[in-house]
């Protein structure tokens, strides 16, 4: 159905920068309809990469746990309390790392759908760092420092006591099951007058960062013996050889200065694909933006504007019709016995479908006001009659209720438009159509006395009957062949 007339058009707005939160609390991320309206009757559906299965999806205030992603059930809420007023921020208890990304606010209400998208932060501070010393080395003493617990990978620096950056022998990152960072990194202290080294831990995403430190007393490390006395003996015998060796470095060296190139080329048409998408994106909200105003131009004078059914629907209601295709087709050929020439003689009503072969049923009484539109498939079906009859009575008894039919209809690759009661055919033209309608919609406006048609195959107008001046009850009307209008037939 349409929205209702108290529902103005919205957009949804979410915050222009990131949400941070820390591991283990409850995030909000804030999802806010503009101008502000209370969102108690729309369908609000917050998703990640995929519309289903999602996140959270409300619909008429009831939560759809059958369309729920598992990890979320039970974590995620609406804001309950600020609904009235167009909020429907997403809560979420105890986040995790894997909360951590993008995820999508779309509202939706009638034929009007708009979203917006909020980036969550999850940050995880890990533990105190564990600083030790592994072992004494020849030429000097080696420490560790390892902590858990971080996301996302955290930063890790070796420090001494004046501030100065110790480049770090080796060090190692992997994440555990529930996708935290453990971090594990070593130093090899050569220097006695160092004294104190301090292991950093930062998080990237805050300011927060945590220290450690060891103190390496001189005599920890490792003292002078005869084989330094021997290794200067040794040192120019060191030196032939190494020469020896400079060549086959001097290879290595280019071939990873090669690998080198080739990873800079791959970043530059990472960073060239990335510029395009941003292109793309703006390419597209521009056009959105386009689609916006056209829509709202011709929402302003949509009267004039044969075009777009499909945006002509939001300012129609849908009627409520059902087509039964089980309805045998009328037997032109077959005999008439005398009980069939009482039902043909009869006058064709709602209650009794089949006597005048239409196959179409409306569940209310007949359009006496307002705007409705109903779609029929017509498929490859060759002949046809679709349109609608108006029943006015005009205070006479039930069998002299007179019938005006205003249709369409198609017979093989002809088409023409009647208007006509019994056999006198007050109006007929042939319409010549570019695309065969495998579906048409028709739209009734009562108030303003205009019945259209559009080919909903390629969503364009095909024929109206205006200034129609109705009269009585309008009913739809659709059968399988067209009128018989000799003058030995009534209308079927």
């Amino acid at each position: 159905c349409l929205p209702s007339p108290e529902v103005s058009q919205f957009s949804v707005r979410g915050p222009a920068e990131p949400i941070m939160v820390l591991l283990g609390t409850d995030a909000t991320l804030p999802c806010q309809l503009s101008p502000v309206q209370s969102a108690s009757g729309m369908h609000v559906r917050w998703y990640r990469a995929q519309l289903t299965p999602a996140v959270l999806v409300v619909h008429d205030g009831q939560e759809q746990e059958d369309v729920q992603m598992p990890e979320y059930r039970g974590r995620t809420q609406l804001a309950r309390d600020a609904i009235a007023t167009g909020n429907v921020a997403l809560q979420i208890q105890q986040v995790q790392a894997s909360d951590n990304g993008l995820y999508h606010c779309q509202v939706t209400y009638g034929f009007t759908s708009q979203e917006a998208t909020v980036e969550l932060h999850v940050i995880g501070l890990g533990s105190a760092p564990l600083v030790r010393m592994t072992g004494v080395e020849t030429n000097g003493i080696r420490v560790s420092c390892s902590s858990s617990g971080w996301f996302p990978k955290p930063t890790v620096q070796w420090r001494d006591t004046q501030g100065n950056i110790l480049p770090s022998s080796s060090e190692s990152q992997a994440q555990d099951r529930d996708g935290l960072f453990r971090v594990e990194t070593s130093l090899l202290v050569t220097d006695r007058a160092v004294g104190d080294v301090i292991c950093f831990i930062q998080n990237p995403l805050h300011d927060q960062e945590k220290a450690k430190t060891i103190s390496l007393p001189e005599p920890f490390f490792p003292r002078n013996s005869p084989w330094r006395t021997a290794l200067a003996c040794l040192l120019p015998i060191l030196l032939v050889l190494f020469s020896g060796t400079s060549l086959a470095c001097w290879k290595e060296h280019r071939a990873k200065r090669r690998e080198m190139d080739k990873n800079s080329e791959e970043w530059h048409k990472m960073n060239q694909m990335s510029q395009e998408m941003k292109t793309a994106l703006k390419n597209r909200d521009e056009l959105q933006a386009d689609l916006d105003r056209r829509k709202a131009l011709y929402l302003e004078d949509w009267k004039k504007a044969l075009l777009y059914p499909d945006w002509r629907k939001e300012l129609f209601q849908l009627a409520p019709v059902m087509i039964n295709h089980e309805v045998p087709h009328q037997d032109k050929s077959g005999p008439k016995t005398e009980e069939s020439s009482r039902e043909e003689t009869a006058d064709p009503s709602l209650s009794n479908p089949q006597v005048d072969h239409n196959i179409i049923t409306l569940y209310q009484e007949g359009f006496m006001l307002g705007r409705y539109y109903w779609e029929v498939d017509i498929g490859d079906t060759e002949e046809w009659t679709l349109g609608v009859y108006e029943l006015y009575t005009q205070d006479a008894p039930p069998r002299d209720s007179v019938k005006k039919f205003r249709v369409l209809e198609k017979k093989g690759d002809k088409y023409r438009a009647l208007t006509f009661c019994s056999q006198n055919v007050s109006r007929e033209e042939a319409l010549l159509l570019d695309t065969r309608p495998l579906k048409i919609a028709i739209f009734l406006d009562h108030e303003d006395n205009d019945l259209s048609f559009y080919n909903m195959t390629d969503e364009t107008h095909i024929f109206s009957f205006t200034q129609a001046g109705f009269q009585g009850s309008l009913y739809p009307y659709f059968k399988h062949n067209r009128m018989d209008l000799s003058p030995s037939h009534s209308p079927k």
